[in-house]
């Protein structure tokens, strides 16, 4: 590369600053747009399920076995007892109209069932229109109810002046995140989808703005050639990126508490081959499809979609089925979500990241690529 095209870059580089400062709400899309989103992400959306609204029929109230199971519901987290009730219609009430979302009834015998040694029915009532929450949901009651069993276990076998049978002691722990906080895993997941949309919005009208506004017939009469026009379209835009994503990382440690375990060598290094490759991918749009109407849909249509849905952000990929999960081989936020999500909580190091590494270094390389071959000197 001549010092000639440099300057070139240079120019085109600088005018393209200009523009973008002379257009608030460009500036605002690029620097405002990302924090706000991290915001409504990063508080309001949640894998955890607490607090579930539960309404308690205790027909066996007088005993002191029922109340102590009952205390295994009001002293943990993830259930409220927001009501005792004493028939059937009011818990058909509460769960139709949304005030509870499970109902626990208990016969009145119960404790006599547990005095005698036999197995104590006990009615659990869910609402299923949001089958996941019904689900985890489920599966809280289930772990209280084995916790006490084992807890009944134990103390029948201290009466007697012996211990419990000890043949299988299972002892669990988490690695990576202890407290199975899900922010610690939507966060990262967060940043990747805000910079594969905003970095290719962004460059999506760069190209197609001059068309629009009929300057394109000017830059394409001087001696500015196709790469050095892509270059410089690209460069102040991939410094609005890289902003973008150091406010989102800061966000994410000193804001949500995620810890960055990782190298920050290597987060700079693969964040800015999936950088290239997003806002490389904006221009292509730009390059194609002329209007800036039409290059902002069409960024949004390939990368929202695809980002939310098909990189494991949310959903995980093993439970898609298997033609789907074939195309999720082709999103690459799939691949900037497992490096971003692996530096914070695993400090992941190049050999284990290192497949995710050339996939994005290969997405660069195509969309850059595809940007200059696309765009053409001249009138159409």
């Amino acid at each position: 590369m001549t010092a000639q095209s440099l300057r070139r870059i240079k120019a085109i580089a600088w005018k393209e600053f200009i523009q973008i400062k002379r257009d608030p709400r460009s500036l605002g899309l690029a620097l405002a747009l990302p924090i706000f989103l991290l915001f409504i992400f990063g508080y309001g959306l949640s894998l955890d399920i607490d607090h579930v609204r539960t309404v308690v029929w205790n027909q066996d109230a007088s005993s002191v076995l029922t109340r102590n199971f009952l205390l295994n519901f009001k002293n943990s987290k993830y259930f409220e007892i927001i009501r005792y009730t004493d028939n059937y219609r009011d818990i058909q009430h509460m769960l139709d109209s949304g005030e509870a979302m499970m109902a626990l009834v208990i016969p009145k015998d119960f404790s006599h069932y547990i005095e005698s040694g036999t197995k104590a029915p006990l009615q659990l009532l869910i609402d299923g229109s949001d089958a996941n929450t019904a689900i985890i949901a489920k599966g809280y009651v289930q772990a209280v109810v084995e916790k006490y069993n084992a807890q009944l276990l134990t103390d029948a076998f201290e009466e007697y002046g012996i211990g419990p049978p000890q043949n299988l002691d299972a002892r669990s722990r988490v690695w990576f995140n202890m407290g199975l906080t899900s922010t610690w895993f939507i966060v990262p997941g967060v940043i990747a989808m805000i910079i594969m949309i905003i970095s290719s919005l962004l460059t999506s009208i760069c190209v197609a703005r001059e068309w629009e506004r009929g300057t394109m017939e000017q830059l394409i009469s001087t001696p500015v050639k196709a790469p050095e026009l892509i270059f410089g379209k690209f460069i102040p835009y991939f410094v609005i990126g890289f902003i973008d994503l150091t406010m989102g990382i800061l966000m994410a440690i000193f804001l949500f508490g995620v810890p960055f375990r990782g190298s920050y060598t290597l987060f700079i290094i693969l964040s800015s081959f999936f950088l290239t490759g997003a806002l490389s991918q904006g221009i292509w749009i730009s390059v194609v499809a002329k209007t800036q109407l039409m290059a902002s849909q069409m960024a949004t249509l390939t990368t929202m979609i695809p980002t939310v849905l098909l990189s494991g952000f949310i959903y995980p990929i093993f439970n898609m089925p298997k033609f789907v999960q074939a195309i999720t081989y082709l999103v690459p936020a799939r691949y900037y979500i497992v490096v971003l999500r692996d530096l914070f909580l695993k400090a992941a190091g190049i050999g284990n990241i290192w497949d995710e590494g050339l996939f994005l270094f290969l997405f660069a390389i195509l969309m850059f690529g595809l940007a200059i071959i696309k765009f053409k000197k001249k009138v159409a």
